[in-house]
């Protein structure tokens, strides 16, 4: 499939996403036909020693409410709405008495029914492997025109459905700077990283799930406003070589894009471009990490089990969640 014609401008920053693709691409390195990218780095080994962090029983949820007070502003995704198709006020005024489908008189017997109708990526969840291109390709060099109107034929969010349990470390950067929220357009260096993580006593290892709170989710909430898409802290371009590093497995943050912003370099979301298309490192975005950056403060205790599946969606390019942390 031919590339984009925008896919030769030059910009500023080019050469950084060249050098970084160059170094860091995982493009091949689990076979020319893998769609789990650095999910791979999760084996039973690392999933057994995940298990054995549960030793106090808690579990503490990172997702944010599915409704229509979420994150959006409505100018590219709408809030999730549930559209209750059968109630209890139906049931009451004998609008059941006679069950639908052909099962014939209610006899006292009532339910309710739901809808939902969201964007697969409006709150809490994940971005999969097929919702990046980058000229012309996605992940391990399958094609853009792989992801058609029927859903992606490649690297689909389904992919994924068996490998999001893993250990789970928080890097509570906001913590640890001593702030309720980092400054919009702060970008989260490998050395603050290191430095969180030193602090905490915690170590980064292959297979991880780095969870990175900014304060951002819980300091928005309610009063959402530039939140998505506008100036944001995050991670920055450059703690690429970092992840490569730690053979991290996926990221996630508190913000509507895990990465600095503005971006910087002239190239909207440059980190997306070389974690996810060319490293295959999952992005987990618009977590709540209020409750377990409290928790953690709390015991000291910053690894965890982390249960943080997608909904197996065929061809999705990304799924909400629930995601949880097991103490």
């Amino acid at each position: 499939m031919a590339s984009s014609p925008a896919d030769d401008v030059p910009f500023e920053g080019d050469d950084v996403i060249r050098d970084y693709i160059e170094k860091y691409s995982n493009w091949g390195r689990w076979g020319t036909e893998d769609q789990r990218g650095a999910l791979n780095h999760v084996g039973p080994e690392q999933i057994t020693a995940a298990a054995g962090l549960v030793r106090q029983g808690k579990v503490i949820s990172m997702g944010l409410p599915l409704d229509l007070a979420g994150p959006q502003s409505g100018g590219f995704r709408a809030n999730p709405l549930n559209m209750m198709t059968a109630t209890g006020t139906d049931y009451l005024a004998g609008k059941q008495d006679v069950l639908p489908g052909g099962f014939g008189p209610s006899k006292g017997f009532g339910f309710s029914d739901d809808v939902l109708v969201t964007p697969n990526q409006a709150g809490s969840q994940w971005d999969g492997l097929a919702h990046i291109f980058w000229k012309g390709k996605m992940y391990n060099g399958f094609d853009a025109g792989d992801v058609t109107s029927a859903g992606a034929g490649r690297c689909g969010i389904e992919v994924m459905r068996t490998s999001m349990v893993m250990r789970g470390v928080l890097l509570d950067v906001a913590r640890h700077k001593g702030v309720g929220c980092l400054d919009p357009g702060y970008a989260i260096t490998a050395d603050d990283l290191d430095a969180t993580a030193a602090a905490q006593g915690v170590e980064v290892r292959t297979g991880d799930a780095v969870i990175v709170r900014t304060g951002m989710t819980e300091t928005r909430r309610g009063n959402w406003g530039d939140y998505n898409g506008g100036a944001s802290p995050g991670l920055s371009l450059h703690t690429a070589p970092w992840l490569h590093a730690h053979n991290v497995a996926a990221i996630a943050t508190d913000t509507w894009g895990c990465e600095v912003r503005p971006n910087e370099i002239d190239l909207f979301q440059p980190l997306h471009v070389v974690a996810l298309v060319n490293m295959g490192i999952p992005f987990g975005e618009i977590w709540d990490l209020q409750a377990i950056g409290e928790d953690c403060a709390g015991d000291g205790v910053y690894e965890f089990l982390l249960s943080a599946t997608p909904l197996p969606i065929t061809g999705a390019a990304g799924s909400p969640l629930n995601a949880v942390a097991v103490k």
